[in-house]
């Protein structure tokens, strides 16, 4: 089992801090994992097994605290007075109007909670206004290519790095035999999971919400994921996936496809990137990119004959950016653009990624734009090849997978 040593040291500093501490991110990315090393932890520090609280709502032994009322009272019984109880509530959208005893167990003394949720629903509306200024949150990515080199045998980089594009980066993958066709049934039981989960969520939040519109048709949902992975890398809009399903599938509206795609940004299955003018200083509300959580599942959503490396590996440079804690945009610099800006606290980095930098022509498409940045900050092109590496007039052209494997 791999240390999320990152994550892992996330919680460790805001231990006994009086925020919750909330972990989202996609099923089985480890966040269940996350809790447990971070219990074992504090047991090996000196706290006692009676001041934690472990409830994973998706285990049945727990059916009976889906009662927020429940739920309170059950934790209430446990804490240990006069000192402090760590309480650990995984998968808590489980239960309905959680954020209620989640509130009142904020109130109490010598409470630290952390939470965990599959969908940014979690966070939005009552819960985010009933804790706002009293929570943090921790979103939880699939493996990085170097947690996966540390629980996959064998000293071949490039070629670990080959199985790490094709068949992803959820923990339980690096533990199969990737030759074998386990690996695709456990991504289809996967994505089938997220889609099925996320439709029961919306449906309880419907009977809650009647501005809440309902998801219920799988197919389309699954016409819509697949041209979101078929697209990573290009910019699209909510006009331009109603355009092609009304075209290629049957006619749907606008409205109908936000709502689809919400539900398919939500279970973060897709990380929505805004495009920034880098000159114009400021955010464009239109055209964003769509980069999917795991290559994995893009492939299994695809099952294409040609594999398009240089998308792929744009996808698994944003999802590493965001990992390493940056906010990250994709850069307009005049007509021409820089696929990542990526800011954190006041430093800001410019990336592009690409294939090989070998031929005359895309080495001068993907330089240009960053030389037409004056500022001072990094400016990083990421590659497969080693044959350009080098410092061009300040501009560093990289191995993307020593960058990947550079902590």
């Amino acid at each position: 089992m791999v240390q999320r040593r990152e994550y892992l040291n996330q919680l460790k500093q805001w231990k006994d801090e009086k925020v919750i501490k909330v972990i989202t991110g996609l099923r089985r990315c480890g966040k269940s994992t996350l809790l447990q090393m971070f219990r074992d932890h504090l047991e090996s520090s000196g706290i006692l097994p009676e001041q934690i609280i472990f409830i994973n709502f998706e285990d049945i032994e727990f059916e009976n605290l889906l009662d927020y009322k429940k739920l309170y009272q059950y934790i209430c019984d446990r804490l240990v007075p006069d000192k402090m109880n760590y309480i650990f509530l995984d998968e808590i959208q489980a239960v309905s109007d959680y954020q209620r005893a989640v509130d009142s167990l904020y109130l109490k003394e010598n409470t630290d909670i952390y939470i965990t949720g599959s969908n940014a629903y979690l966070l939005s509306g009552e819960l985010a206004t009933l804790l706002s200024g009293r929570y943090v949150e921790i979103n939880m990515l699939p493996l990085s290519f170097a947690e996966y080199c540390e629980l996959v045998s064998g000293n071949d980089k490039e070629s670990l790095f080959a199985e790490y594009m094709r068949f992803g980066s959820l923990p339980y993958i690096a533990s199969l035999d990737p030759v074998s066709e386990k690996a695709d049934i456990y991504l289809e039981g996967i994505y089938n999971t997220i889609i099925i989960k996320d439709i029961e969520l919306r449906q309880q939040r419907k009977e809650r919400d009647p501005n809440k519109r309902k998801v219920t048709d799988t197919t389309l949902l699954r016409n819509i994921s697949k041209f979101l992975a078929n697209s990573i890398g290009s910019p699209v809009s909510i006009k331009s996936i109603a355009n092609y399903i009304s075209s290629n599938v049957r006619p749907i509206s606008q409205n109908t496809v936000a709502d689809y795609v919400e539900a398919l940004v939500e279970p973060y299955v897709f990380y929505p990137i805004e495009r920034y003018d880098v000159f114009g200083k400021n955010l464009l509300k239109q055209n964003c990119k769509y980069y999917i959580v795991d290559l994995g599942i893009r492939r299994h959503l695809l099952s294409r004959s040609r594999y398009d490396l240089g998308f792929s590996l744009e996808n698994l440079v944003c999802l590493e950016l965001l990992r390493r804690g940056y906010s990250v945009n994709v850069g307009k610099v005049g007509s021409a653009e820089v696929d990542f800006v990526a800011k954190k606290s006041d430093q800001t980095e410019y990336y592009q990624v690409t294939a090989s930098m070998v031929d005359e022509s895309t080495f001068d498409r993907e330089i240009s734009p960053l030389k037409s940045i004056s500022d001072n900050y990094p400016k990083t092109i990421l590659t497969l090849d080693r044959l350009s590496l080098g410092n061009y007039e300040g501009i560093l052209v990289k191995n993307a997978i020593d960058w990947l494997l550079d902590k």
